[in-house]
C-alpha cells in the first residue's frame, strides 16, 4: 500500500511551535551575527547511516514557515532505504534563514527516520511470516500521529490511535469488572455497532474465556511461544491475535512463527535511536 502524507493542517501546528521553542525572545542570536542578510548558501541533507527516512514534509514545512524563499528539493521520498552517505535533499536559499531552522527540521527528520528504520528491520524480521508488526499508544505526547506515520513508512501498522477509535479491555478493566467475560459484556453494551472490541489476556484460561463471549481481537500478552502457539490453534481464526510483550530484534521471528496475526511492539515509538542525519554546506 502506498504511503498517504499527512495533511498539512495537522502537522503545521507541531512545526510551528517547535521552531517558537527553538527561536524563542530574539531569534538566532549567533547565525544573525555571523551571516549577512544578503548571503545565500546550499545545503545538503546527508544520511549519516543507513535506514529508512521519514519526516520530510516536516522538514521541508519547517523551512517554508520560517522563509518562503528557501527551495526544499527531495531527492528520496519517505519510506526510501538510504544509505551512509546518501544526499536526502538539497536546500537552498538565505543562509541566515537555512541555519535558524536547521535544528528542528532535522530534529524531525532524525527521529521519525529512527521509528520507521527500526519498523522497517522488526517487519523484514518477520517477513517469512503472516505477522504484521503495529505499534502502540506509548508516543511522545502530542506527537502520536508523526510517530504512527513514521511507524507506516518503515512498513508497519497502526494501533488503535486513541481510547475512542476502538475498545482494548486490559488487565485493570477486567479487574474492575470481576473477570473477562463480565468486562467484554459491559464494553459490547455500552459501544457502537462500528466499534470493535479487544481484550488483553495474561492466560490461556482468560482467553477461553474471552473466545466463549466473542471478540474481534485478542492480545496475547507476555506469553511464552508455548503459550502463543497454544493460543493461536484456540483462537482457530474467530479472532485477530495479536502479542505482544518482550519483543526484540532477536525474539520477533520466534514470536511471529507461532501464527500471531500482529506483533505490537511499544519501543518503536518510545525508545527507537534517531538515524543520524546531518545538513552539510555545499557551496554559496
Amino acid at each position: 500500500m502506498a504511503l498517504v502524507p499527512l495533511p498539512t493542517l495537522l502537522i503545521e501546528p507541531i512545526v510551528r511551535q517547535a521552531l517558537l521553542e527553538d527561536l524563542g525572545r530574539a531569534g538566532d542570536i549567533t547565525t544573525d551575527a555571523i551571516a549577512p542578510p544578503d548571503c545565500v548558501a546550499r545545503t545538503l541533507m546527508v544520511a549519516r547511516q543507513e535506514g529508512v527516512v521519514a519526516g520530510l514534509d516536516l522538514a521541508a514545512l519547517a523551512f517554508r514557515l520560517v522563509d518562503p524563499a528557501i527551495r526544499f528539493k527531495l531527492i528520496i521520498a519517505d519510506g526510501a532505504t538510504v544509505t551512509r552517505g546518501a544526499t536526502i535533499a538539497a536546500i537552498e536559499g538565505p543562509a541566515r534563514n537555512i541555519l535558524s531552522t536547521e535544528r528542528v527540521a532535522l530534529n524531525f527528520l532524525s527521529r521519525l527516520s529512527g521509528i520507521a528504520s527500526a519498523t522497517a528491520r522488526l517487519s523484514a524480521a518477520v517477513a517469512h511470516t503472516k505477522a504484521r508488526i503495529v505499534c502502540t499508544r506509548k508516543t511522545t505526547p502530542l506527537l502520536r500521529a508523526i510517530e504512527k506515520y513514521a511507524v507506516r513508512a518503515g512498513g508497519g501498522a497502526n494501533h488503535r490511535f486513541g481510547l475512542d477509535d476502538a475498545a482494548l479491555i486490559k488487565d485493570n478493566h477486567i479487574a474492575i469488572a470481576g473477570g473477562v467475560a463480565e468486562a467484554i459484556r459491559r464494553v459490547r453494551a455500552s459501544v457502537g455497532h462500528l466499534v470493535k472490541i479487544e481484550v488483553e489476556v495474561d492466560t490461556l484460561a482468560q482467553l477461553e474465556e474471552a473466545l466463549g463471549v466473542g471478540v474481534e481481537a485478542v492480545l496475547l500478552d507476555n506469553m511464552s511461544i508455548g503459550e502463543l502457539r497454544q493460543g493461536v490453534v484456540m483462537i482457530d481464526g474467530r479472532a485477530i491475535s495479536e502479542a505482544s510483550g518482550r519483543v526484540t530484534l532477536e525474539t520477533a521471528p520466534a514470536i511471529a512463527e507461532t501464527g500471531v496475526d500482529l506483533i505490537s511492539v511499544g519501543w518503536l515509538t518510545h525508545s527507537a535511536p534517531i538515524l543520524d542525519i546531518g545538513l552539510d554546506y555545499d557551496h554559496p
